[in-house]
Parts: structure tokens; C-alpha cells; sequence
């Protein structure tokens, strides 16, 4: 479910001009690194991207979700959300943090980068 929210989460970046760099996840959570315009407003792409993931992946995997969910029709995502800014941090050191942050395998997914 994680490789189909990275992909879910690619496009529908791509269509807000924006790139995902890096995704990775846990059972509860997913990090993804994004590089976007400054003018870009990130509450409104994330929430773009919550909802396009939610609705997918409860429709392509309800079997497997439905039982962890008391209020179905309430979504996969709490109204919780974080954004930080790198500061202009290489994107190395940035890698790092999402690997090291991830209890699961450890190895964070790499996407097309722009050059």
C-alpha cells in the first residue's frame, strides 16, 4: 500500500508543478519530500494529496483496511499534518533524516529528481 500511495502521491504533485524526491512509511504514517515553489501553498497540495490517497487506497484495498476503521467514511488520515522547510539543506542530508526516521525497511524509495 505504501508503493501505490508513493505513486498516488507523484502525480498528483506532478500536477501541482511540484516533485516528490523521496517517500517512505510506516504502518501509520508515510514522509515524503517534496520539492516545490516557495509560492506553492503546502496545505493546500498536501491536502491534494491526502485526499487522492485516501479515496484510492480505500477503494483498491477496503478488504484489507476496513476492519482498522471505526468511522469508514471519515478517511485514512487524521486531521494532523507536519511541513517543514529544508532551508536549503542538501538533499543528501535530507535522504539521511527519511531513512533514519523510518522504522520499516530503513531504505527510502528514490524518485525522479529534477536536474
Amino acid at each position: 500500500m505504501i508503493d501505490r500511495a508513493q505513486d498516488i502521491a507523484a502525480s498528483v504533485l506532478l500536477s501541482k508543478e511540484c516533485h516528490l524526491l523521496e517517500c517512505d512509511g510506516e504502518p501509520d504514517h508515510i514522509h515524503l519530500l517534496v520539492d516545490m515553489h516557495p509560492s506553492v501553498a503546502p496545505g493546500k497540495v498536501f491536502g491534494s494529496v491526502k485526499s487522492a490517497i485516501s479515496r484510492t487506497l480505500r477503494k483498491e484495498f477496503e478488504k484489507q483496511l476496513r476492519e482498522y476503521f471505526k468511522n469508514w467514511n471519515k478517511g485514512l488520515w487524521g486531521d494532523q499534518s507536519y511541513y517543514a522547510s529544508s532551508g536549503g539543506a542538501p538533499i543528501e542530508v535530507l535522504e539521511k533524516y527519511i531513512q533514519e526516521h523510518s522504522r520499516g525497511s530503513g531504505s527510502a524509495v528514490k524518485k525522479d529528481r529534477k536536474p
